[in-house]
């Protein structure tokens, strides 16, 4: 079991904001380097991002260079980005009191001696939140703390998705891989149901957001896609919720896990049944 400590340190859920909007301005900037590269898919896989346990860290997919496969990486604890090659880094650079502009001028750099195309000719196109839009400096003083915690809850999200993907491979058609996605830096696995594919189409996105508008604390969320009514909904197990608005999803905040006795145990079971019972409210 993770003890608070061991997940938190000194840093209750609800103080990680600013570490996640800083470390959210430089993963978005890694990704325009694989947007700026990669073969485009249609759903922008091309552009998210696979978290690092070993570096603590998320890092773009490998784009293949003249001199071998290259990856960025954006570690957080310390906030900084590497250039990484055959899993040698080549170059890093800590973000600290370093400009957006200074920083991409970096990456650019750094992409051109191997060949490649600079992340600053790329835009993305999708919307960032505003607090991400509105960092023109990188300033972490103060913020260690916070960025090891986010890190340490991006750390149990990985684990507990990868088993929860596992667990589920014979679904058809299963669950996608566990991508952090660039425009809301949430850690995640979407479930098809229907190998159908439409829009339409039942599926379940299972995973965690590191904090928005929502809720200003990282919180797991199983979403059921078409929504399920949110007037016959059944219960849920401890800790989670249902949340209505602006989306219908079985929820567990950051502070409602860390009431669990057994934290990985309790958290796996409540993503276990709030899919089982997502499923049951898709028909599927």
């Amino acid at each position: 079991m993770l003890s608070a400590s061991e997940l938190l340190g000194k840093t209750a859920p609800d103080a990680l904001a600013d570490a996640r909007i800083m470390a959210h301005n430089a993963a978005q900037i890694a990704a325009l380097a694989a947007l700026a590269n990669l073969e485009a898919k249609p759903d922008y896989s091309h552009t998210a991002l696979h978290w690092n346990a070993t570096n603590g860290g998320v890092q773009t997919n490998p784009i293949e260079s003249s001199n071998g496969p290259v990856l960025v990486r954006v570690t957080l604890a310390p906030l900084a980005m590497w250039i990484v090659r055959g899993g040698e880094t080549v170059e890093m650079l800590e973000l600290d009191g370093v400009s957006e502009t200074d920083c991409i001028a970096w990456l650019d750099e750094g992409l051109a001696e191997h060949g490649l195309k600079p992340a600053s000719g790329v835009k993305h196109p999708f919307k960032l939140p505003k607090d991400v839009i509105a960092i023109t400096k990188f300033k972490t003083d103060g913020l260690d703390a916070g960025l090891l915690a986010l890190g340490r809850w991006y750390d149990l999200a990985s684990r507990q998705l990868l088993t929860f993907a596992a667990k589920n491979e014979t679904v058809s058609p299963g669950p996608g891989p566990v991508y952090c996605w660039p425009h809301h830096f949430d850690i995640a696995t979407y479930v098809g149901l229907d190998a159908g594919g439409s829009e339409t189409a039942p599926g379940i996105g299972v995973g965690m957001s590191p904090g928005d508008n929502n809720y200003q604390e990282p919180y797991f969320y199983i979403n059921p896609w078409p929504h399920p009514d949110a007037a016959k909904l059944p219960s849920l197990p401890a800790p989670g919720h249902w949340h209505t608005a602006g989306f219908v999803g079985a929820v567990a905040t950051a502070s409602e896990i860390l009431t669990l006795e057994d934290r990985e145990d309790g958290l796996a079971t409540f993503i276990d049944v709030a899919f089982a019972v997502g499923r049951d409210a898709l028909g599927a």
